[in-house]
Protein backbone atom coordinates (compact mmCIF):
# COMPACT_ATOMS: atom_id res chain seq x y z
CA UNK A 1 0.00 0.00 0.00
CA UNK A 2 1.71 3.18 -0.74
CA UNK A 3 1.65 6.17 1.83
CA UNK A 4 -1.08 8.01 -0.19
CA UNK A 5 -3.26 5.24 0.51
CA UNK A 6 -2.36 5.04 4.32
CA UNK A 7 -3.64 8.36 4.56
CA UNK A 8 -6.52 8.60 1.86
CA UNK A 9 -9.40 8.27 4.73
CA UNK A 10 -7.62 11.21 7.09
CA UNK A 11 -9.50 14.95 6.91
CA UNK A 12 -8.19 17.66 4.20
CA UNK A 13 -8.64 20.19 7.19
CA UNK A 14 -4.65 21.17 7.89
CA UNK A 15 -2.87 23.67 9.37
CA UNK A 16 -0.73 25.34 7.34
CA UNK A 17 2.65 23.89 6.51
CA UNK A 18 1.73 20.80 8.37
CA UNK A 19 3.86 17.52 7.53
CA UNK A 20 1.18 14.87 7.87
CA UNK A 21 4.05 12.10 7.50
CA UNK A 22 6.19 13.57 10.67
CA UNK A 23 2.81 13.71 12.69
CA UNK A 24 2.25 9.83 11.74
CA UNK A 25 5.59 9.05 12.93
CA UNK A 26 5.18 10.73 16.10
CA UNK A 27 1.78 8.93 16.47
CA UNK A 28 3.83 5.55 16.39
CA UNK A 29 6.45 6.39 19.00
CA UNK A 30 3.52 7.30 20.68
CA UNK A 31 0.80 4.58 20.59
CA UNK A 32 3.63 2.06 20.09
CA UNK A 33 5.03 3.30 23.76
CA UNK A 34 1.50 4.01 25.33
CA UNK A 35 -0.16 1.63 23.78
CA UNK A 36 -3.72 3.27 22.32
CA UNK A 37 -6.12 3.33 25.68
CA UNK A 38 -3.24 4.72 27.46
CA UNK A 39 -2.24 7.53 25.24
CA UNK A 40 -4.67 10.83 25.44
CA UNK A 41 -5.82 12.98 22.68
CA UNK A 42 -4.13 15.72 24.80
CA UNK A 43 -0.81 13.50 24.68
CA UNK A 44 -1.05 13.13 21.20
CA UNK A 45 -2.08 16.41 20.01
CA UNK A 46 0.88 17.43 22.85
CA UNK A 47 3.78 15.35 20.92
CA UNK A 48 2.57 16.87 17.18
CA UNK A 49 2.12 20.59 18.74
CA UNK A 50 -1.59 20.91 17.69
CA UNK A 51 -4.63 22.46 19.32
CA UNK A 52 -7.51 19.84 19.75
CA UNK A 53 -9.45 21.36 17.03
CA UNK A 54 -6.55 20.80 15.02
CA UNK A 55 -5.94 17.48 15.80
CA UNK A 56 -9.60 16.75 14.73
CA UNK A 57 -9.29 19.04 11.60
CA UNK A 58 -6.18 16.87 10.41
CA UNK A 59 -6.92 13.40 11.77
CA UNK A 60 -11.06 13.22 12.78
CA UNK A 61 -10.22 10.77 15.68
CA UNK A 62 -7.72 9.06 17.85
CA UNK A 63 -9.07 6.00 16.35
CA UNK A 64 -8.76 6.98 12.60
CA UNK A 65 -5.11 8.45 13.61
CA UNK A 66 -4.40 4.78 15.15
CA UNK A 67 -5.33 3.36 12.00
CA UNK A 68 -3.25 5.81 9.84
CA UNK A 69 0.08 4.90 12.26
CA UNK A 70 -0.79 1.10 12.03
CA UNK A 71 -1.21 0.65 8.95
CA UNK A 72 1.95 3.44 7.75
CA UNK A 73 4.15 1.15 9.77
CA UNK A 74 3.16 -2.74 8.65
CA UNK A 75 3.82 -1.02 5.27
CA UNK A 76 7.20 -0.11 6.18
CA UNK A 77 7.23 -3.25 7.73
CA UNK A 78 6.50 -5.26 4.78
CA UNK A 79 8.41 -3.02 2.44
CA UNK A 80 11.44 -3.97 4.31
CA UNK A 81 10.73 -7.73 4.11
CA UNK A 82 10.26 -7.70 0.32
CA UNK A 83 13.40 -5.75 -0.34
CA UNK A 84 15.72 -8.49 2.54
CA UNK A 85 14.04 -11.29 -0.14
CA UNK A 86 14.91 -9.64 -3.06
CA UNK A 87 18.80 -9.04 -1.72
CA UNK A 88 19.41 -12.54 -0.14
CA UNK A 89 21.54 -15.14 -2.03
CA UNK A 90 19.11 -17.76 -1.85
CA UNK A 91 15.73 -18.33 -0.83
CA UNK A 92 16.72 -19.87 2.41
CA UNK A 93 18.96 -16.75 3.44
CA UNK A 94 15.68 -14.87 2.19
CA UNK A 95 13.53 -16.67 4.71
CA UNK A 96 15.90 -16.45 7.39
CA UNK A 97 16.24 -12.79 6.75
CA UNK A 98 12.21 -12.05 7.14
CA UNK A 99 11.93 -13.68 10.37
CA UNK A 100 15.28 -11.57 11.97
CA UNK A 101 13.02 -8.59 10.66
CA UNK A 102 9.92 -9.59 12.24
CA UNK A 103 11.87 -10.71 15.51
CA UNK A 104 14.00 -7.28 16.17
CA UNK A 105 15.14 -9.26 18.80
CA UNK A 106 17.42 -5.98 19.43
CA UNK A 107 14.12 -3.63 19.58
CA UNK A 108 13.77 -3.69 23.07
CA UNK A 109 10.29 -4.49 25.01
CA UNK A 110 8.39 -1.92 23.22
CA UNK A 111 7.56 -5.18 20.99
CA UNK A 112 5.78 -4.02 17.48
CA UNK A 113 3.28 -1.83 16.96
CA UNK A 114 1.19 -3.57 14.98
CA UNK A 115 1.13 -6.52 17.37
CA UNK A 116 0.14 -4.73 20.52
CA UNK A 117 -2.53 -2.93 18.49
CA UNK A 118 -3.99 -6.03 17.63
CA UNK A 119 -3.53 -7.81 20.63
CA UNK A 120 -5.05 -4.56 22.71
CA UNK A 121 -8.19 -3.76 20.49
CA UNK A 122 -9.00 -6.92 17.89
CA UNK A 123 -10.98 -8.61 17.54
CA UNK A 124 -13.51 -6.02 19.05
CA UNK A 125 -12.50 -3.12 16.11
CA UNK A 126 -13.16 -4.92 13.01
CA UNK A 127 -11.48 -2.23 11.25
CA UNK A 128 -8.30 -3.23 12.53
CA UNK A 129 -8.45 -6.82 12.29
CA UNK A 130 -9.16 -6.48 8.88
CA UNK A 131 -6.31 -4.41 8.66
CA UNK A 132 -3.62 -7.30 10.65
CA UNK A 133 -5.75 -9.41 8.21
CA UNK A 134 -4.78 -8.07 5.43
CA UNK A 135 -1.27 -7.84 6.34
CA UNK A 136 -0.69 -10.98 7.85
CA UNK A 137 -1.81 -12.20 4.52
CA UNK A 138 0.38 -10.82 2.37
CA UNK A 139 3.49 -11.45 4.49
CA UNK A 140 2.53 -15.07 4.68
CA UNK A 141 2.06 -14.96 0.73
CA UNK A 142 5.65 -13.40 0.22
CA UNK A 143 7.03 -16.26 2.84
CA UNK A 144 4.88 -19.24 0.74
CA UNK A 145 6.57 -17.58 -2.31
CA UNK A 146 9.83 -17.91 -1.16
CA UNK A 147 9.62 -20.92 0.38
CA UNK A 148 7.74 -22.29 -3.06
CA UNK A 149 11.72 -21.78 -4.64
CA UNK A 150 12.96 -23.83 -2.30
CA UNK A 151 11.47 -26.90 -3.65
CA UNK A 152 7.89 -27.29 -1.22
CA UNK A 153 4.52 -27.81 -2.85
CA UNK A 154 2.20 -25.06 -2.64
CA UNK A 155 0.06 -26.46 0.37
CA UNK A 156 3.37 -27.90 2.40
CA UNK A 157 5.08 -23.93 1.71
CA UNK A 158 1.46 -22.28 3.16
CA UNK A 159 1.89 -24.66 5.95
CA UNK A 160 5.09 -24.02 7.06
CA UNK A 161 4.70 -20.13 6.76
CA UNK A 162 1.87 -19.80 8.53
CA UNK A 163 3.93 -22.38 11.34
CA UNK A 164 7.13 -19.83 10.77
CA UNK A 165 4.99 -16.85 10.77
CA UNK A 166 3.63 -18.18 14.56
CA UNK A 167 7.02 -18.95 15.96
CA UNK A 168 8.27 -15.52 15.46
CA UNK A 169 5.21 -13.57 16.66
CA UNK A 170 5.67 -15.76 19.63
CA UNK A 171 8.98 -14.65 19.40
CA UNK A 172 8.14 -11.09 19.31
CA UNK A 173 5.63 -11.29 22.03
CA UNK A 174 8.20 -12.52 24.31
CA UNK A 175 10.38 -9.79 23.12
CA UNK A 176 7.78 -7.11 25.03
CA UNK A 177 8.69 -9.25 28.40
CA UNK A 178 12.37 -8.57 28.67
CA UNK A 179 13.47 -12.25 27.45
CA UNK A 180 17.30 -11.38 26.57
CA UNK A 181 18.19 -11.13 23.15
CA UNK A 182 20.27 -14.06 23.66
CA UNK A 183 17.50 -15.96 24.32
CA UNK A 184 15.38 -14.73 21.60
CA UNK A 185 17.81 -15.77 19.07
CA UNK A 186 18.14 -19.57 20.48
CA UNK A 187 14.18 -19.53 20.51
CA UNK A 188 14.13 -17.99 16.89
CA UNK A 189 17.07 -21.05 15.29
CA UNK A 190 13.85 -23.40 16.33
CA UNK A 191 12.50 -22.69 12.87
CA UNK A 192 15.66 -24.47 11.10
CA UNK A 193 13.99 -27.77 10.38
CA UNK A 194 10.62 -25.38 8.93
CA UNK A 195 13.35 -24.23 6.18
CA UNK A 196 14.52 -26.23 3.29
CA UNK A 197 17.81 -26.58 2.30
CA UNK A 198 18.03 -25.34 -1.45
CA UNK A 199 17.94 -28.07 -3.82
CA UNK A 200 20.97 -29.02 -5.52
CA UNK A 201 20.62 -27.19 -8.95
CA UNK A 202 20.45 -24.29 -6.94
CA UNK A 203 23.49 -24.60 -4.74
CA UNK A 204 25.50 -25.29 -7.68
CA UNK A 205 24.27 -22.99 -10.37
CA UNK A 206 25.29 -20.29 -7.66
CA UNK A 207 29.08 -22.00 -7.10
CA UNK A 208 29.25 -22.55 -10.75
CA UNK A 209 27.75 -19.66 -12.56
Amino acid sequence: MSKKSALAKLPLGRPRGFDVEAALRIAIDVFWQQGYEATSLEALSHAMGLSRSSFYACFGSKHALLMAAVQRYADDRYATLVERVAASADPRQAVQAMLAVIADVDGGTRGCLFVNAVSELAPGDAALLALAQAHTARVGALMTTTLRRLGCAEGEASERAGALLALVMGVTTLRKTGVPPSQLVALLNQADPLIPRPPLSQSTNRKHP
